[in-house]
C-alpha cells in the first residue's frame, strides 16, 4: 500500500499500520482451521477442578484454586479469573454449578481491611512459604477488580460491594504513580522494588488501559463522573508511546476497549482513535507464520500472540482474555470501526478457537512436553488444564508449567463460539462473532457476522446429544444458497461471508 501522506500523529500512523497490515495479511498464505469442541472441554476442565487435589487448596472453611498443580499458593488474581470464567460458562448453560458459589465465598480472605484493598494472597502466605505478601506487581492490583466488574455488572451484588471496597485504593495507587505505573511494588506505603521492565526505560505500560477499563466499570455501576475522569487521564499518560505501549498482550487488549468506551462515553474520536495506538502494538507482537521448528510442529502458531512484550512464548490465559476482550471491542466499535481493525480482529479470534486446542497437553506428544523441573508446579497430562507456554521457536511446551488459571479459557470460548437455538436440534457454532441473532420463525433464524470484508467464517450445526440433525438450508441476504461443505450425522458445516448476514431454516423431524 503507498500513501500519499504517512500520517503527523500516533493515532493515525497507528490506523494505517493497522491498515498496512491487513494489506499484507491477505496475501500470505492462511492455514485451515478445524473444529473444536470446546464445550466436552468445559466439561471435562469442571470435572478436574471439582476432583483433582492437585488443583485444591482448602483453607478458612474454603475452597481455593491454585495456580499450578501442586504449584504456588492461592491468589486473588487466579481465584476470580477462574469464577468469573465459570459464571459465564454458568449463565450460558443455564445452570448454577456449584463450583461457581465455592470460589466466591472464599474472595473475603484476599481482602486486607487495614489497606481497603484486595491483595494477592490469602494471609497465611508470607516469607514462610518463601513470598513477600506485601510486593505486588502493578496490574495484579487491578486484574482482580476488573473480573469483580464483570461479575458485578451481571448482577453479582458481593462482586460489586468488594469492588467498590477496593477501588479507592486503587485509585491512590494511580495518583501516587501519576498514572505511570512501576514493575512491581510495596503495596502498604507504594514503595518501588522494581522500576523497570527489561529494556529499562518502561515500567508496566499497559496498566494505564486495564486501570482506565476499571474505572468506567465504576462509573457504569454507579454513575459517578469522577470515575470517567479518571479513565481519560490514564488513557491520556498513555499517548506517545507507540510500539511500547504494550506490557502484557490482555491488558493492551483491555485497554483498547476502556478507549472505545471513552468514546462512547464522552462522544471524542480521540479515544477511538487511541484505541488502534494499544491495537498496533498488540498486532505489532503477533506470529504470522506456521512454525517447524522442533516441538512447535505440533501445534499451529499461526496468528499467535507473545504473552509479554519480550516473552518468548505464547500463553492460553493471555490468548483467552483476549478472545473475550476483542468480542467486547467489535460490539463497542460497530459500523464506525475502521475496516482493517476488525478484519485483523476477527482473523485473530477465528484463530484462537483452533490453537488454543493444543495448549492442553493430552493434544501434544509426550516429548514434545517438558521433562523433569519445571518452573511452578507439576505436569498431569490427564488434567483438562493447559500449558502455559507453547515455543514457536520449537522449545519443549511446558516449562513453565500447567497453568490452572488459563483453564477459564475453554469456557470463553465455548460460550462465545456456541450458540443455543430454541427448538432446534441443534447448536449453531461460528468462529466469528455473530452481532445479531435473529429467530425469524419456528424454524428460521437470520444471522450478522462481524467479520472482515472478503473473508469467509466457518459456521456448523452441531447435532445435540439424542437428537437428529435435520434437512437445512442457508441461503445469503442477497439469495444466494450456500452448499455445505460437510457432512454427516453429527454436524453440517457451512462457509459463509465472515461479514454478511445469511438465513438458516430447517425442517421439521
Amino acid at each position: 500500500m503507498v500513501r500519499d501522506w504517512a500520517g503527523d500523529n500516533e493515532q493515525e500512523m497507528a490506523r494505517q499500520f493497522l491498515q498496512m497490515l491487513d494489506v499484507v495479511y491477505r496475501t500470505i498464505v492462511h492455514p485451515e482451521v478445524e473444529y473444536r469442541d470446546w464445550i466436552a472441554r468445559s466439561e471435562c476442565t469442571i470435572r478436574d477442578l471439582e476432583s483433582s487435589r492437585q488443583a485444591q487448596h482448602h483453607e478458612y472453611g474454603n475452597l481455593y484454586i491454585m495456580p499450578y498443580p501442586e504449584g504456588e499458593y492461592p491468589d486473588a488474581m487466579v481465584q476470580l479469573t477462574v469464577a468469573q470464567a465459570l459464571h459465564e460458562w454458568n449463565e450460558w448453560n443455564g445452570e448454577k454449578h456449584p463450583l461457581e458459589a465455592e470460589l466466591k465465598r472464599g474472595l473475603e480472605k484476599f481482602y486486607d481491611l487495614k489497606l481497603k484493598t484486595l491483595k494477592r494472597y490469602l494471609p497465611s502466605v508470607g516469607k514462610a512459604q518463601g513470598k513477600d505478601p506485601d510486593a505486588v506487581d502493578s496490574w495484579y492490583l487491578y486484574h482482580p477488580m476488573l473480573n469483580l466488574g464483570r461479575l458485578a455488572l451481571d448482577g453479582d451484588d458481593q462482586a460489586k460491594a468488594l469492588l467498590l471496597r477496593s477501588i479507592d485504593y486503587g485509585i491512590e495507587a494511580a495518583h501516587h504513580f501519576d498514572y505511570a505505573w512501576p514493575v512491581k511494588y510495596k503495596i502498604q506505603d507504594f514503595s518501588i522494588i522494581t522500576a523497570a521492565r527489561g529494556d529499562e526505560r518502561f515500567g508496566q505500560t499497559d496498566v494505564n488501559g486495564i486501570y482506565a477499563y476499571i474505572m468506567l466499570q465504576c462509573y457504569e455501576l454507579t454513575g459517578e463522573q469522577r470515575f470517567v475522569e479518571e479513565a481519560r487521564k490514564s488513557i491520556d499518560k498513555a499517548k506517545g508511546l507507540r510500539f511500547d505501549l504494550l506490557y502484557q498482550a490482555n491488558l493492551t487488549v483491555w485497554g483498547a476497549v476502556a478507549c472505545l468506551r471513552l468514546w462512547r462515553i464522552t462522544d471524542r474520536a480521540e479515544y477511538l482513535a487511541q484505541s488502534y495506538s494499544y491495537l498496533a502494538g498488540f498486532f505489532h507482537n503477533t506470529i504470522l507464520w506456521q512454525s517447524e521448528i522442533g516441538a512447535a510442529k505440533h501445534f499451529p502458531s499461526f496468528f499467535g500472540v507473545i504473552c509479554l512484550h519480550d516473552a518468548p512464548y505464547m500463553a492460553l490465559y493471555e490468548c483467552f482474555e483476549c478472545f473475550a476482550g476483542f468480542e467486547e471491542y467489535l460490539e463497542q466499535g460497530g459500523p464506525g470501526l475502521d475496516h482493517s481493525a476488525r478484519l485483523l480482529i476477527s482473523e485473530f479470534c477465528k484463530y484462537a478457537l483452533d490453537r488454543a486446542w493444543f495448549y492442553y497437553p493430552d493434544m501434544l506428544p509426550k516429548d514434545a512436553i517438558q521433562e523433569g523441573d519445571h518452573q511452578s508446579g507439576v505436569i498431569n497430562r490427564a488434567l483438562s488444564f493447559p500449558l502455559e507456554d507453547l515455543y514457536p521457536a520449537g522449545d519443549p511446551a511446558g516449562k513453565v508449567g500447567q497453568e490452572i488459571y488459563g483453564c477459564g479459557a475453554a469456557f470463553a470460548f465455548a460460550v462465545r463460539s456456541h450458540h443455543r437455538i430454541e427448538g432446534a436440534p441443534f447448536r449453531l457454532y461460528c468462529n466469528h462473532f455473530i452481532r445479531d441473532l435473529e429467530q425469524t420463525g419456528e424454524r428460521a433464524i437470520s444471522i450478522q457476522l462481524d467479520g472482515g470484508e472478503t473473508r469467509l467464517a466457518d459456521v456448523a450445526l452441531v447435532r445435540l446429544p439424542r437428537r437428529r440433525l435435520p434437512e437445512v438450508s442457508v441461503v445469503t441476504a442477497g439469495g444466494d444458497a450456500i452448499r455445505p461443505n460437510s457432512d454427516d450425522k453429527d454436524r453440517i458445516d457451512f462457509r459463509v461471508p465472515a461479514d454478511g448476514r445469511f438465513i438458516l431454516t430447517w425442517n421439521k423431524m
